[in-house]
């Protein structure tokens, strides 16, 4: 399997810039998520490895060959990069079975007939789909047309794999148990794949690595735990997370090597820094996670019960401390009334500190307040 390189990606359409200056490294039978809002260009960015977009400038190349070079006048077309596309509609033929629609890609490859019935018969396994092999498309249900579409695009053994948001149309419940199924089959077929989505749920659940843009330019690139712990500002921290993460406002007193003291909420904080602090301004933002804002009787932080939102397993806690509105998690199937005093505590050492003005994290690490 190979691996994909983008250097310096830029694609205009007239004035607008939809992806720009993108650099980036898809590694061997990796899971990459192209990951951010709408209009950020994770489609356009899919399309352009793909051949299906020809990119303003830049170079692509896939297993060390050049698919696009803008310098060299380099442009392969789709069918020459060896790859498989799964559509967001899965795009199945109304009138063929299954078996023709798994079949009928390889029937065009000129592949003999015995040779094509072991390789569908492989598909037909991989995806649990063989009670269906005599059916069409408009008698299966939305999950198992899913899988007929992933079986047809996997039967060329396309080098790469890409999906254009390939759940968007299942339910909550079916979506939860395809992203289980697809990260098996990522893990049987040891392909790399390139997957597009709004929902950072798929891409923390399924991928190696995790590609956040936003208006077409590359915010961060990294396994999705480090996105989630250590975010490279405070877009990706915003973006990434739900319940959000919480901002509070802060302003800042001094910085040594390996500390930052500040002001927030009426308190003097010492935020203990993994490494050097990078340069910031006065303005701060202390990045907080919901988890680690625990509801404790003894905690140094005084406000009162906006709102909860108990599901059983846990229940999530608005809690406004003067102007500041801040969310928590609490585990357990506990409430609260409206209103109520509680006290707050800020505990663990995956707590961000962002530069308010820039948006940059300054330092990750813990803080105490006295």
């Amino acid at each position: 399997m190979p691996e994909i390189i983008l250097e310096n990606v830029t694609k205009r359409f007239e004035k607008f810039v939809a992806v720009e200056n993108l650099n980036m490294k898809i590694e061997d039978r990796g899971f990459v998520t192209l990951l951010g809002p709408s209009g950020c260009g994770k489609t356009t960015t899919l399309r352009m490895i793909a051949g299906l977009e020809t990119p303003t400038s830049g170079r692509i190349l896939i297993d060390d060959e050049p698919v696009f070079d803008s310098k060299k006048g380099v442009n392969l077309p789709p069918n020459k990069r060896d790859i498989g596309f799964l559509f967001q509609n899965y795009a199945l033929w109304p009138h063929m079975t299954v078996y023709d629609n798994i079949s009928f890609g390889l029937e065009m490859l000129k592949w003999d007939k015995a040779k094509i019935r072991k390789r569908v018969d492989e598909l037909l396994a991989l995806l649990r789909i063989e009670q269906f092999e005599k059916r069409y498309p408009a008698e299966l249900s939305g999950g198992q047309q899913q899988r007929v579409a992933i079986a047809r695009t996997l039967a060329p053994s396309p080098r790469v794999l890409f999906m254009d948001e390939p759940l968007s149309n299942l339910d909550a419940k079916l979506r939860q148990e395809m992203r289980a199924e697809l990260k098996r089959l990522h893990s049987d077929t040891n392909s790399t794949f390139v997957y597009v989505t709004h929902d950072q749920l798929e891409a923390m659940t399924l991928s190696t690595r995790v590609c956040l843009m936003d208006t077409g330019v590359l915010q961060q690139y990294d396994p999705p735990l480090t996105v989630y712990g250590k975010p490279a500002n405070k877009f990706v921290a915003s973006f990434v997370g739900n319940p959000t993460m919480n901002f509070i406002p802060a302003e800042l007193d001094q910085v040594g090597s390996k500390t930052v003291t500040f002001h927030m909420l009426g308190k003097k904080v010492t935020f203990t820094s993994d490494d050097q602090p990078e340069k910031c301004g006065k303005k701060l933002l202390l990045g907080v996670r919901p988890e680690f804002l625990p509801i404790h009787k003894d905690g140094p932080i005084e406000g009162k019960i906006y709102s909860t939102l108990p599901t059983g397993m846990e229940t999530t806690v608005q809690v406004k401390c003067g102007d500041t509105m801040m969310t928590g998690v609490v585990f357990g199937s506990v409430d609260f009334p409206i209103d109520s005093p509680v006290n707050l505590d800020i505990v663990g050492d995956s707590l961000v500190l962002f530069d308010a003005e820039t948006g940059k994290a300054v330092a990750y690490g813990r803080a105490e307040i006295e």
